[in-house]
């Protein structure tokens, strides 16, 4: 069994509009120490993480603490909602969700964004199996994974969580790497 624990990052500067760049909040550095305590007991072998600094800062007080190296996967990015700023988020996101082929013209679909976590996610069961695995993610990517294994997921889901920061979810796989159990958890 492969247990992958998804951990969307604590809460963001939003005043910094670079997607890489973006850093956490003072309460976004205090609540990571919520993912570490969270995770302490779970037998962690490798942490992964999206290039995106409040990905990897969330994830950074656990990994310091384990003594374990964190290795960048840039497939786990966050979307790319466009070239600019987008004022109507809330709009923007509906119709990305009710449209998984909706897209802005310097950006990213779900679709998209699914296809790239999932291929992602499925080079690290290959590559960690029998493993528990903590990944630094974001929102719209995590909910697209979900999506991918419960088709259940969707906008209604994504909103009750668009302000959930840290998230953790757990996803369990069997020897098959197929998905047997989703978790979720609010690590507060």
């Amino acid at each position: 069994m492969t247990k992958v624990f998804f951990v969307r990052h604590a809460e963001p500067n939003y005043n910094n509009h670079n997607d890489y760049l973006r850093e956490l909040t003072p309460r976004g550095m205090a609540d990571r120490k919520l993912v570490t305590a969270f995770l302490s007991d779970k037998q962690i072998d490798v942490v992964i993480s999206s290039p995106f600094r409040r990905a990897v800062d969330t994830v950074a007080d656990f990994a310091e603490n384990n003594d374990l190296p964190i290795e960048i996967n840039d497939a786990f990015r966050e979307r790319k909602v466009d070239s600019c700023w987008i004022e109507n988020f809330s709009e923007f996101t509906k119709r990305q969700w009710s449209d998984f082929s909706y897209k802005l013209s310097d950006g990213e679909c779900l679709k998209e964004v699914q296809d790239r976590n999932i291929s992602a996610l499925k080079g690290v069961l290959e590559k960690y199996p029998g493993k528990n695995i903590v990944i630094g993610s974001h929102g719209t990517a995590l909910s697209t994974v979900i999506n991918y294994f419960d088709r259940s997921f969707g906008y209604d889901d994504f909103e009750k969580i668009k302000n959930v920061m840290p998230w953790i979810v757990e996803f369990i796989f069997d020897e098959d790497g197929k998905c047997i159990g989703i978790n979720r958890y609010n690590p507060d």
